[in-house]
């Protein structure tokens, strides 16, 4: 029986959400929000983070400052069941963090990489990644001290015997290359959102970025936001609504459906259980601010899972 049921390698930073600002942002002027948010982020901690208060046993990798933030952040992660036993700490460095700037609807979103770009092959200890079930990759194009080496990681999880699902978030640089067409010849599951799916095939129609993924991937969910999810399998095609909730705000609420999705895929569930996973979780993740807080609350969560899974075999 393997320790984790998924590891993780990746990033671990807060993120500071701003919100009521203005839709300008003029020079030489102090502005002024009118709540801000201090919580766990970064697209592999918060998948990590809500998995392991989903029940899963997960283990991660990553580096951090010496400094308050990471530590902080450190605390955050393990506070909810990961294993950080290899996380490490780079002296005299700072952890990075992302500043989130809300208005209705949409953010801006501005990060300060730090020990993000530290990351390297040589941090990872491969006997404790594969000692799992399933490794999960977030964020391909942070990575910039692994990314040379993504493939040779994936190549050696997949020998080792372990299933891949890889979310590549968003290109800061809007380039879309760094090797993920040869990576995803390695990955079970990939779980862009449309904007991705997009920009990672070239076309301009969802539909097509879908099924040319497909061809690529055994498994692609696609996240549509508002409208839900879509997932391709072979020349099968499913498709589940999102959960309506009240929603604070969207920031991590893509991981959030990872999460939720593996939680379930895991299991060995339906891939239309799997879905409705994804989304309930995603939905969930919304209605607090940040992509952890409302997982945080274990009262909070076991109410709003109890709720929604009546008719659904998801405990």
């Amino acid at each position: 029986m393997p320790r984790f049921d998924v590891t993780v390698a990746g990033e671990l930073n807060l993120d500071l959400i701003l919100y009521g600002l203005p839709e300008e942002l003029p020079r030489e002027r102090e502005l002024l929000a009118d709540r801000m948010m201090l919580t766990l982020g970064s697209s592999s901690a918060i998948v990590a983070h809500n998995l392991a208060a989903l029940g899963a046993r997960v283990g991660f990798i990553s580096c951090i400052g010496d400094d308050p933030l990471g530590q902080i952040a450190l605390e955050r992660l393990a506070a909810s069941g990961v294993d950080v036993s290899e996380v490490r700490k780079r002296t005299g460095k700072q952890t990075g963090l992302t500043v989130l700037l809300q208005r209705d609807g949409w953010r801006n979103i501005i990060t300060y990489a730090g020990t993000i770009f530290d990351l390297t092959f040589e941090d990872l200890d491969l006997d404790y990644l594969a000692d799992s079930r399933h490794f999960h990759l977030s964020s391909f194009y942070l990575h910039r001290g692994l990314r040379n080496r993504i493939v040779e990681l994936l190549q050696k999880m997949k020998a080792a015997g372990l299933t891949i699902s890889l979310d590549t978030n968003d290109d800061p640089e809007d380039l879309w290359r760094g090797g993920l067409m040869e990576a995803l010849r390695y990955v079970d599951v990939f779980l862009p959102n449309v904007r991705e799916a997009k920009k990672i095939t070239g076309s301009e129609d969802a539909e097509a970025a879908l099924a040319s993924l497909a061809k690529r991937v055994p498994l692609v969910v696609m996240k549509i936001g508002a409208e839900g999810a879509v997932a391709q399998r072979g020349e099968e095609r499913f498709s589940s609504p999102a959960v309506k909730v009240n929603t604070v705000d969207s920031v991590g609420a893509g991981d959030s459906f990872d999460a939720g999705f593996l939680w379930q895929y895991l299991r060995g569930a339906e891939l239309s259980t799997c879905l409705t996973a994804g989304n309930l979780a995603g939905a969930f993740s919304t209605t607090r601010s940040g992509g952890t807080e409302a997982f945080r609350d274990r009262e909070y969560r076991e109410k709003f899972l109890a709720a929604n899974t009546t008719d659904l075999k998801l405990r």
